[in-house]
């Protein structure tokens, strides 16, 4: 038998072989797939030239502001571009999943903030008793709650998932942010969004 193993040495190296090319194709997968999901997808021009492009027709659909109205038509803007860039995200992530349920949750903390106000005036003395009894937080376990708030959707998780949906979170606003100073200095050259638009389109 150990004639024969030693007659065929292929025998031995091929199941070994199979199991190397196995491995390596695994961590190519992995590789490729931590770049579409992670953080570093949201560096890539490709990447930045889809939000920009997505961005533009989201901004053609808004209406023109009025002098009156310039503070409400700079926080529509912001709105879509968030909207724009939750969408990019396509809900793999918590914060791009609470931006898009954020019309929702607004509706929702209205509604709860006329019912406050009418029993407020009932419950006034027990609350400034609790703040009083609050105790206060360390000082790291503060800065962790001031992130979460920082983070949308994010207040209750723990560090190491706070952590993980913040790096991405701001990998996605630098890009929004260079996304938007692109837009902007097309349109301060004497460009319109729909002329911006078909540019995006031909670079892609």
């Amino acid at each position: 038998m150990a004639s024969s193993l030693a007659a065929n040495p292929d025998m031995n190296s091929n199941p070994l072989r199979k199991k190397s090319r196995k491995l390596g194709r695994e961590n190519q997968q992995s590789q490729m797939n931590t770049t579409e999901t992670g953080p570093a997808r949201w560096g890539t021009e490709t990447e930045q030239q889809i939000y920009s492009s997505k961005l533009v027709g989201a901004l053609r659909h808004l209406r023109r502001p009025d002098s009156s109205s310039l503070s409400s038509s700079g926080r529509a803007v912001r709105d879509a571009a968030d909207r724009v860039l939750a969408v990019s995200a396509k809900g793999r992530t918590r914060w791009s999943r609470a931006i898009l349920t954020g019309r929702l949750s607004l509706r929702l903390a209205q509604i709860n903030k006329k019912h406050k106000k009418a029993s407020k005036s009932i419950t006034g003395d027990s609350r400034s008793k609790k703040r009083a009894i609050k105790k206060k937080l360390p000082p790291v376990q503060s800065k962790v709650q001031v992130l979460g708030r920082l983070v949308p959707g994010c207040r209750k998780l723990s560090l190491p998932s706070l952590l993980e949906e913040t790096t991405d979170y701001i990998a996605a606003l630098q890009m929004q942010v260079n996304a938007m100073t692109f837009l902007t200095g097309l349109l301060t050259s004497g460009g319109s969004l729909a002329a911006s638009s078909d540019q995006l389109r031909s670079d892609q």
